[in-house]
């Protein structure tokens, strides 16, 4: 799981891009900030795995905030002003990756996915083929891991049945079954109980 800061002034746009990653299964927006100094604070507290930085944020901006990091997780710079001129600040400040606001979903996902891996792609604006090889989440070892029974077992907890009996009659097979399922799909998830399985499923999209 790819834990992401992500930094804008704009209110909505930053709640619309965090709902947005933070739906995909292999990113968890673990906070938010709304200007630099914030930034700053919200980086030492959360120790993301990745930054997603808009370069122009009140109090102090993107770059700003960046140079003042020292050592930073890798930052992905968005901007309306994606030229060359920009692109270059935001590379002498340390970033992996520039994109436009205008990027696609998809497109800043990969950026993140790269970023993670210790791609840096900022010579070009947009990322370039190098974010082709990011456009499909990656999932943790323990989710990759998990058996299409198990996955099975996982869509009947989503939608409710949750009893050993009713999943063993759901899917023909003996309570004792059940349970040893659950417990690998436990161990591969690194949860505890049917209420985590059913919400980590959710999140990594299994239905």
């Amino acid at each position: 799981m790819i834990r992401v800061l992500i930094a804008d002034d704009h209110q909505l746009l930053l709640e619309g891009i965090s709902q947005a990653l933070d739906l995909l299964p292999d990113i968890s927006v673990v906070g938010t900030a709304s200007d630099g100094k914030e930034l700053l604070s919200r980086v030492a507290e959360l120790q993301p795995d990745v930054l997603v930085i808009d370069q122009e944020m009140p109090k102090l901006t993107g770059i700003g905030a960046l140079k003042k990091l020292g050592d930073p997780p890798p930052a992905v710079v968005v901007t309306m002003h994606a030229d060359e001129q920009q692109r270059a600040k935001a590379e002498a400040a340390g970033a992996v990756g520039f994109l436009s606001k205008s990027a696609p979903l998809p497109t800043l996902a990969a950026a993140v996915r790269a970023a993670d891996a210790g791609e840096v792609f900022i010579e070009t604006v947009g990322g370039g083929p190098v974010l082709d090889d990011y456009q499909e989440a990656q999932l943790d070892p323990g989710a990759a891991a998990l058996t299409a029974r198990e996955r099975e077992l996982l869509v009947l907890l989503t939608k409710g049945v949750s009893s050993t009996e009713e999943i063993a009659d759901r899917l023909f097979i003996s309570p004792k079954t059940v349970k040893n399922h659950l417990a690998s799909i436990y161990e591969k998830l690194a949860i505890s109980d049917r209420a985590q399985a059913a919400v980590e499923a959710i999140r990594l999209g299994i239905k």
